[in-house]
């Protein structure tokens, strides 16, 4: 039994043996929200909204607690070696499920070390260009790509990231050689890219919202099975209406506790942040960052988790990504 394990087990075999009333009054104090990346990004402002529905639902002030750095890794690992007494819970997204695929170690292991509550929602990846006469659409942008002299420049957001997969994935079924850049993150990529210093970029709504209603990006191609039915993307189109087959990725949010967190206590926080996915103030903040929202069960999320985990597997080898 691993060291984490040994201390899970200890903690749940002392609660257990404290009796039911050890549970009678949860929760009577706050509940610490992790978020294993910086305040103001997109999970940030979902985990900020997330908690204020609880807290309201619940009478409890459910706390955000940032803990970023080592590409979420650090605070990951924080919320896996929690007591799972159901007062620390975590937001998981998609690099969670790339992460084993690029990553030779990783301190935690998604689908063992925690236990799935619910599935927050879902927001396709767009790919955005700038205002130059190349970025007017996404097919004069690719036009202009394949005659380039030399590859155009697509940031990224680091070696290994979503924004990396999908660009790779981008040139590996458009047959398109493209020079990939990496940059500390969606904000400085997509500055560049308004700029004119690189081509392209993909990044959710949320990231690029401020200077697509700015006029300095152009919104050229979602990649998602139907177009996006928000006035900032209306009329864009799918990479697979544009020509490229297979590049569907959404961005996804969902909420996990501390394996061995008693059943029970998952289920009540399920339900409370289910709940607070209905409250009208979470449906219009949510819904303005381009978040389509899914509750799910437990089970659910559980397949989700395991069946992204192994697409990103697959891709990860398509494209000839070697795990660092």
């Amino acid at each position: 039994m691993s060291p984490m394990h040994r201390r899970t087990f200890l903690s749940a075999a002392a609660l257990m043996a404290a009796g039911p009333k050890a549970w009678a009054a949860f929760p009577d104090k706050p509940i610490k929200l992790i978020v294993p990346w910086a305040p103001g990004g997109s999970t940030d402002a979902i985990a900020r909204a997330m908690a204020q529905g609880m807290s309201s639902a619940m009478g409890i002030s459910v706390v955000v607690d940032n803990r970023p750095g080592a590409a979420g890794q650090i605070g990951t690992e924080a919320a896996a070696r929690a007591a799972p007494d159901g007062y620390t819970i975590v937001i998981v997204e998609l690099p969670h499920a790339i992460a084993p695929a690029v990553m030779t170690r990783l301190p935690y292991d998604l689908l063992r070390d925690f236990t799935p509550m619910t599935m927050i929602g879902t927001s396709p990846l767009v790919f955005f260009g700038g205002t130059g006469a190349d970025g007017k659409d996404f097919r004069s942008f690719m036009k202009a790509a394949a005659a380039a002299a030399s590859p155009p420049a697509i940031a990224h957001s680091g070696a290994g990231t979503v924004s990396h997969l999908a660009a790779e994935l981008l040139a590996t079924r458009s047959r398109i050689r493209f020079n990939m850049v990496p940059y500390r993150g969606s904000a400085p990529a997509l500055n560049d890219v308004a700029a004119g210093m690189v081509a392209g970029h993909f990044a959710t709504l949320a990231s690029g919202s401020s200077l697509l209603g700015a006029g300095k990006l152009r919104a050229l191609a979602v990649a998602s099975p139907q177009r996006v039915d928000l006035p900032p993307l209306k009329g864009v189109p799918t990479l697979a209406e544009a020509g490229i087959q297979g590049v569907e990725i959404d961005q996804w949010w969902a909420m996990v506790a501390p394996a061995t967190t008693p059943l029970d206590v998952t289920e009540l926080l399920r339900r409370e942040a289910a709940a607070a996915l209905a409250q009208p103030v979470v449906k219009e903040r949510l819904s303005a960052l381009a978040v389509e929202l899914k509750a799910s069960s437990s089970g659910e999320l559980r397949a989700f988790m395991r069946a992204e985990a192994e697409r990103w597997q697959k891709v990860a080898k398509e494209i000839g990504l070697q795990p660092q």
